[in-house]
């Protein structure tokens, strides 16, 4: 019961990678608040972890603000927020992304992280505690081809957590990233371009373990790097890879 009398906020939290979080962290003690746009799933893992539930467009200001002053009425503080949503883009060269899709996919990954600190952060500063966890990605370390501006939103995460834990560190708020690869999640199909036995030989052929990661994978290294047994980590971005960014 590492999370015992624990809040969590955890986005993207209905399916894949925010679902295996969501759990972990109900499992070690914590109340969580399941943040998603698909009210139907957010509703059933809340249900399943006995915690809470709330819609939200994480890359739309209102919303963000809407949703954590309902997370702060219903769970009263918040100890731990985990920036998991997130998207991609189909894979192509560079030039043939759309801008809609840059644009997307910049607001998901790389906006979302600052409308969550700027409304999070003062209260955790207020409080001089607090543990935020931002999933980004080998692909922030190790690019793969023709995921181009992916890879460069989940770069981007790794370095905005480095300067938030250097920043938040005299209030004793500390900020680590865990870097996933690919995993048995909804996004898999988007990243590959095509769900087929071939391709998924291909992208299992450059991860030395031989497997992709799971959501209880995800969720296992989330819960450690919120836990007080991490107390002396921040500013870390973990690879939960399997050898793949060696």
């Amino acid at each position: 019961m590492k999370l015992s009398n624990k809040t969590a906020i955890v986005t993207g939290a209905a399916s894949g990678f925010g679902a295996g979080i969501a759990r972990k962290f109900a499992a070690e003690g914590a109340q969580v608040m399941v943040v998603d746009t698909n009210e139907e799933a957010a509703e059933a893992i809340a249900t399943e972890i006995n915690g809470f539930w709330r819609n939200c467009d994480v890359s739309d200001a209102q919303s963000v603000q809407n949703m954590v002053q309902s997370s702060l009425n219903r769970l009263g503080h918040i100890d731990i927020l985990v920036n998991n949503a997130g998207i991609t883009h189909l894979p192509g060269p560079m030039e043939d992304i759309s801008e809609d899709d840059f644009d997307r996919v910049t607001s998901v990954n790389m906006k979302s992280v600052f409308l969550t600190a700027k409304n999070i952060v003062p209260h955790m500063k207020h409080r001089n505690m607090g543990a935020i966890l931002n999933v980004a990605s080998t692909a922030g370390i190790s690019p793969r081809p023709n995921l181009n501006w992916y890879n460069a939103s989940k770069g981007w995460m790794i370095t905005a957590t480095k300067a938030m834990a250097v920043e938040l560190a005299p209030h004793q708020v500390r900020v680590n990233a865990i870097n996933p690869v690919a995993g048995e999640t909804p996004l898999l199909k988007t990243f590959m371009g095509e769900d087929t036995p071939e391709r998924r030989a291909q992208f299992l052929s450059t991860i030395p373990l031989g497997r992709f990661s799971t959501p209880q994978d995800i969720g296992q290294a989330a819960a450690f790097l919120c836990s007080d047994e991490a107390s002396m980590i921040t500013g870390v971005a973990l690879e939960v890879d399997g050898g793949r960014c060696i």
